[in-house]
């Protein structure tokens, strides 16, 4: 599958916004949305220029895209089931991403980043119910056991990642054990309960991927 492989920062910049890509580094002063750099490819004394509709649109899209660090292809497949499934397409896109087995790895706390998360999985470290699953995109299901392989559990990068449960917990439809590294996908989440991405206006994806 391919991936970007260029430079993340660049993704905030040109956001204007931060995605949380590169985990604690976004939290720390070395984060260059701290230093409020203009986007890449533009003079940053320029006035911004009225956006379309279809920009505004792109640029809610690509946010999201880039949050769960996917592909036009991958991400254009998971509206697609959305749309078929019953209620709302757009709560039904987020509820999809939510399951992605990286963005739960990331979710309970085993991975600084959904990066990072991506790569525990593919390096066989995560377990579902107790069997080795090396697919990011696999949709986990309520009441799934998500666990650390038992020769993974000395890692340096997930102890790491592991203390900031201590500060702010799961999410309300995860639980987690963090002696046992062992974590449950408890239900999918509604729409209103994903916070942290409350921001993100899905109507505009919906509509740019209607036309």
């Amino acid at each position: 599958m391919a991936r970007y492989t260029g430079p993340v920062c660049r993704m905030c910049r040109v956001e204007q916004k931060k995605l949380m890509l590169k985990g604690n580094r976004c939290k720390s002063d070395k984060c260059p949305m701290n230093k409020k750099r203009s986007a890449p490819g533009k003079d940053p004394k320029a006035r911004p220029g009225k956006r379309s509709d279809y920009g505004v649109q792109l640029r809610e899209k690509q946010k999201l895209k880039r949050i769960y660090g996917m592909v036009e292809k991958q991400f254009r497949l998971f509206f697609v089931r959305a749309q078929r499934m019953s209620g709302i397409a757009g709560e039904n896109l987020f509820v999809l991403l939510e399951r992605r087995l990286d963005n739960v790895v990331y979710r309970m706390r085993f991975a600084a980043s959904r990066s990072q998360a991506r790569q525990l999985v593919l390096h066989g470290h995560i377990l579902v119910d107790g069997k080795k699953i090396t697919i990011p995109s696999y949709l986990v299901k309520a009441d799934n056991e998500i666990s650390i392989a038992e020769g993974s559990k000395n890692l340096t990068v997930i102890k790491d990642a592991l203390r900031e449960y201590g500060k702010s917990g799961v999410m309300p439809w995860l639980s987690l054990d963090p002696d046992s590294m062992k974590g449950k996908f408890l239900a999918s989440p509604r729409r209103s309960d994903i916070t942290d991405l409350i921001d993100i206006k899905e109507q505009m994806i919906i509509e740019l991927y209607s036309k």
